[in-house]
């Protein structure tokens, strides 16, 4: 009894992960996946000079950047990150700069208050 349970388990277990796979070569095939990988797998197997890197040249294929390409893009990235970094600071301090002065300007104008002036008379 125990042994008929597990092995009807264990059955739908194998048929869960063989669905989940025909469904996911489906997705790949509907997607356009297969069809580009084939093309390019083909391109690769036609060259006369292979490659010394067929990745690299897979990739190129699939339309993504070079490594030289990549590491460019990368040290770009990084730069870009700094400088925004910069200028969040700035902004930070401008922010900051900015309010002290409406705090400031409050302040007088509280002040002049106190005192009985009216500040819109000085105008």
């Amino acid at each position: 009894m125990v042994d008929d349970v597990r092995s009807k388990y264990l059955r739908f277990r194998i048929e869960e992960k063989e669905a989940k796979k025909e469904a996911f070569r489906k997705y790949l095939e509907s997607s356009g996946v297969l069809d580009a990988l084939t093309k390019v797998l083909v391109a690769l197997y036609e060259q006369n000079d292979k490659p010394s890197s067929a990745v690299e040249f897979v990739q190129q294929k699939l339309g993504g950047p070079s490594l030289s390409e990549y590491e460019k893009l990368q040290a770009e990235m990084s730069d870009l990150q700094t400088r925004y970094n910069e200028l969040m600071a700035v902004h930070q301090e401008t922010c900051n700069q900015l309010e002290a002065l409406k705090n400031t300007e409050r302040e007088a104008s509280s002040k002049e208050n106190v005192e009985g002036e009216d500040p819109t008379q000085n105008l």
